[in-house]
């Protein structure tokens, strides 16, 4: 069986090594050092599996994961982590990697690995061509609480106008199922839906992502690239995280929202992309402001219309219908049918706070479909809560909370802020600010 391989890792020995083991398989191998000249090829062939470290000079690898899987579905990507790092390849393979690999491990685990993914790819490529009648649009919206009904209701009136939205909500409330249901109730539903998490990239390799960039512009850009932004002509563009955008890049964003025009890096010709923006964020934006680290502007710019998605917590009548309907999704998944239900399992789950919202309960209804017994879900399969809420005259403030939750996990990192930023699920930059403002260092 042939396919493409791309190999990243910036430890060359081993990225030759690995090259030499796959290209003796007759595969067609290219090697990248870093996220982006691999992002770049990406760019340039047609590739089936990815081989990449977790760890990168330039990406952190499990997001990396993600962002190649929205933009090429159909690629499989085997992570390879070095021992004791194995937490960072489980969280991976949730972002959408096939499966990991241990650094070290016997060579020849990782042949059989790789024609394993390659099928797989080959199945993608041959569903996702097929693929009809998906649920689109306001259909993906699950639930009939007042708040979600509220929240809908808004999205679908500014869903036919062109109006800039603004997705605020906790992590994990669905703001790119809205973002995408909105772009799929207006006219520009024709045309592409582009998105990017902001958090997930530094901000050389964001801006080439968005902007674009001319051959040569930088080392390893060996061909012209477009950016989101020009692929988002006609479209949607959906920046997830925009909190967690460089000033600097704040500022270029602002002027292609006034005047539809911008450069892409290495280059002088003005191009223009006419698109509609959807913002998204689970941070205050106007304490961002008076920190200093989000333009008032474009604050303003983004702002036009803002849907508020509530958390979990507070529509809780919709949370049977949500279980149930990633029941169904992982259960074709799993290759699982007949399955039955206890009556104290839906019971069981709202006991939970669910403070990872609705992202949290599809990895615990998941993780629960793999632990259950007799094909019956049932609370043994689930996670153990207690049922405790947080106290309405709790003398913990959320800034005493957040502060106090920060220094336990740089205390369980031994100081290392890469890695607590990593655990925390912040941007580096944004670490660096809470430490500051905490009085941490």
């Amino acid at each position: 069986m042939s396919g493409n391989i791309l190999i990243i890792d910036d430890e060359v020995k081993l990225l030759k090594l690995l090259g030499m083991i796959l290209s003796q398989e007759n595969f067609n191998v290219k090697e990248a050092s870093t996220a982006r000249s691999a992002l770049t090829m990406l760019e340039q062939y047609d590739f089936d599996v990815v081989l990449s470290d977790v760890r990168l000079p330039d990406a952190f690898g499990v997001e990396l994961v993600k962002s190649i899987k929205t933009k090429y579905p159909h690629l499989e990507i085997i992570l390879m982590t070095a021992f004791g790092n194995i937490t960072d390849a489980v969280q991976a393979m949730k972002n959408g990697a096939y499966d990991y690999l241990v650094k070290g491990d016997d060579n020849e685990k990782i042949i059989p690995l790789v024609y394993k993914a390659l099928e797989k790819a080959k199945d993608n490529k041959s569903r996702i061509a097929q693929k009809s009648g998906a649920q689109k649009g306001f259909n993906q919206i699950i639930g009939s609480s007042s708040a979600i009904l509220q929240a809908k209701k808004l999205a679908e009136k500014v869903a036919l106008t062109d109006a800039t939205v603004l997705l605020t909500g906790e992590t994990g409330t669905g703001k790119e199922v809205f973002a995408n249901a909105i772009h799929e109730g207006s006219e520009r539903k024709k045309h592409n839906f582009v998105a990017i998490n902001c958090s997930a990239f530094s901000k050389e390799i964001l801006e080439s992502e968005l902007f674009g960039h001319k051959q040569g512009a930088f080392t390893g850009a060996v061909k012209d690239k477009k950016g989101l932004i020009e692929e988002a002509n006609g479209g949607t563009l959906f920046l997830d995280e925009i909190g967690e955008m460089p000033v600097e890049l704040q500022a270029k964003l602002l002027r292609v929202l006034e005047t539809k025009e911008f450069i892409k890096m290495g280059e002088t010709k003005v191009s223009r992309s006419d698109f509609r923006l959807i913002a998204a964020t689970n941070r205050n934006l106007e304490e961002e402001i008076r920190q200093g680290h989000f333009r008032e502007d474009l604050y303003f710019r983004l702002n036009v219309f803002e849907i508020t998605l509530p958390p979990l917590r507070e529509r809780k009548e919709d949370l049977k219908l949500l279980a149930k309907n990633f029941i169904e999704i992982f259960s074709h998944k799993l290759h699982l049918t007949s399955i039955e239900v206890a009556p104290d399992y839906y019971k069981t789950l709202e006991k939970n706070d669910w403070k990872g919202n609705i992202r949290e309960l599809r990895n615990t209804i998941e993780r629960s479909l793999i632990l259950m017994n007799n094909e019956t879900l049932d609370t043994e399969s689930l996670p153990h809560y207690s049922g405790k809420t947080a106290s309405e005259n709790d003398s913990f403030s959320i800034k005493s909370l957040e502060k106090e939750h920060i220094q336990k996990v740089l205390q369980y990192t031994k100081g290392n802020k890469a890695e607590a930023a990593r655990l925390l699920e912040i941007g580096i930059a944004t670490l660096y600010r809470k430490l500051e403002e905490y009085e941490l260092r």
